[in-house]
């Protein structure tokens, strides 16, 4: 039997962009470092013959690369629109290749176990559709105007959720004559026109992004057991003159700058080092060796999305990292926010997760006679 599957995407997500605030739409959020979407795809590829993205191209392409997926087509309007040119583009590829039965999944549900997907195909051995779906336990409140208005029971109720599978032919054949719709439910259309669509169990932890708090849920789910890690960072930069200087990826006014192969930002410096430290990667010349003209005057911001995306690649997330400047002047605190959200924009964190402080050495040492700033980081990491 020949499966494929559609990925829906073409939502907004507004719930979620509401309660977050974010512009970013909710399947394309990082999750354990990747997309929503692509865990979604990641659990799905494994028993399907071929997977159809539905949404904007560009976004589909940049969250599934290197995955083995078909090239993404354009979602509608409406969910039923968008659902309608999964199918249609799956029933243009050549008659060997076309699907017996289609899953249809939201791309905004990336905890999809192999047992789920199981119950959905042996559901649609005896049935033209089966979807997964879980029983309502709470008690169930009609409500008018903020007020209970009624207890409505909760027997043979219960909550669907995807993906919902489907022979692919009726499917298809329903949608091109339910064209003028609106169905948000894909089961709905057979239940219209009279077949049977099997319940089959559903998972308590197969959850939609909706909310921010479920991305809290989700990250526990699909995260493996994190061990913490912790990285300590040094660095010292001398004054030179004619030189900006650029402390934690900003430019600060001062009257000189500092002396470095690049430009000899020592904040983020220390931190690369202190994120290299944690994950046992060396130190930030192992990466980015001074003796290389490619790093000459280079912006130091490229070398901490670099350790920044080593973190993502081993699996792992940033806890938090907390960052010292020593020096006499200039004055930190006014810019130290600034540092933050810098910081966080570069490590693709929260800004809560970024901490910028500064102190003085009282007037001892190379930074007490402002010969230069030295700045001390440390990282927590938490890896598999």
């Amino acid at each position: 039997m020949r499966v494929a599957a559609i990925l829906l995407a073409a939502g907004t997500g507004s719930r979620y962009a509401a309660s977050t605030g974010t512009s970013i739409p909710k399947q394309y959020v990082l999750l354990a470092g990747r997309p929503v979407i692509r865990h979604a795809a990641e659990a799905l590829l494994p028993h399907v013959t071929c997977l159809q993205p539905v949404g904007d191209p560009e976004s589909l392409t940049e969250a599934l690369d290197g995955l083995s997926v078909l090239p993404p087509v354009m979602g509608g309007e409406t969910r039923q629109a968008s659902v309608r040119a999964g199918l249609e583009a799956l029933d243009a590829l050549p008659e060997h290749e076309k699907p017996d039965v289609v899953l249809v999944h939201d791309g905004a549900r990336p905890y999809v176990t192999d047992r789920l997907v199981w119950n959905v195909l042996e559901g649609l051995k005896a049935h033209p559709g089966a979807i997964p779906a879980v029983p309502v336990a709470d008690t169930l409140k009609r409500g008018v105007d903020g007020v209970i208005d009624g207890t409505v029971p909760r027997d043979n109720l219960f909550r669907a959720q995807t993906p919902q599978g489907f022979r692919f032919g009726l499917f298809l054949g329903l949608h091109r004559s339910a064209a003028a719709l609106t169905a948000t439910d894909d089961a709905s259309l057979l239940e219209d026109a009279g077949f049977g669509v099997a319940l089959v169990p559903g998972d308590e932890d197969n959850i939609k992004l909706t909310y921010e708090g479920d991305l809290v849920r989700l990250e526990r789910l699909v995260s493996p057991m994190l061990l913490p890690r912790v990285g300590l960072g040094y660095d010292v930069h001398a004054f030179e003159e004619g030189r900006p200087l650029i402390l934690c990826g900003i430019t600060v006014p001062h009257t000189l700058g500092l002396a470095g192969h690049s430009d000899a930002d020592v904040g983020i410096h220390a931190l690369c080092d202190a994120i290299y430290g944690a994950l046992a990667e060396g130190d930030i010349g192992r990466h980015f060796p001074p003796s290389q003209n490619e790093w000459k005057d280079a912006d130091s911001a490229r070398f901490l999305v670099h350790a920044g995306q080593r973190i993502r690649d081993r699996g792992g997330m940033l806890a938090n990292a907390d960052l010292t400047l020593i020096c006499e002047r200039p004055k930190i605190g006014p810019h130290a926010q600034a540092m933050r959200e810098r910081l966080a924009a570069l490590l693709e964190v929260d800004v809560d997760r970024i901490s910028v402080k500064a102190t003085t050495s009282e007037r001892l040492g190379f930074t007490g006679r402002e010969e230069g700033i030295a700045c001390a980081a440390t990282v927590s990491v938490l890896l598999p």
